[in-house]
């Protein structure tokens, strides 16, 4: 099954976090990466540019709506993501622990649904 791992994290906090101790994380992700694909768990990931670039659309009664920056006020922010794929949700868990950004902020865990599935049941 696939599950999404979305990253979150204060971007204060890394911008003020020192060169090398960043660069320490960095390292962290790109060795978790290459475990996760050795052991067939890998499926995509990417880090996320400055939610300072982000745009936000809604369309409501026909209108499209544009605004700059995230949807939402928070403290942390989407920081990037990986897809994985899991026996069930205990082994995506024991996976997302890993991930050397969940010391930094936190990591939502997300079982992937397909659209076929969307199709054939009711949309909460």
């Amino acid at each position: 099954m696939k599950y999404l791992c979305l990253i979150y994290a204060c971007e204060q906090t890394l911008r003020c976090m020192p060169g090398l101790e960043l660069q320490r994380i960095v390292d962290e992700c790109h060795a978790y990466q290459a475990r996760l694909q050795a052991a067939g768990h890998y499926l995509a990931g990417a880090a996320l540019e400055s939610v300072e670039t982000a745009t936000t659309l809604r369309v409501r009664a026909g209108r499209v709506g544009i605004a700059d920056g995230p949807f939402a006020q928070t403290a942390e922010q989407l920081a990037g993501f990986y897809l994985i794929d899991a026996d069930g949700l205990h082994e995506a868990l024991h996976l997302a622990a890993a991930i050397p950004a969940a010391r930094l902020g936190s990591v939502e865990v997300r079982p992937v649904r397909s659209l076929e599935a969307l199709s054939a049941a009711a949309i909460p």
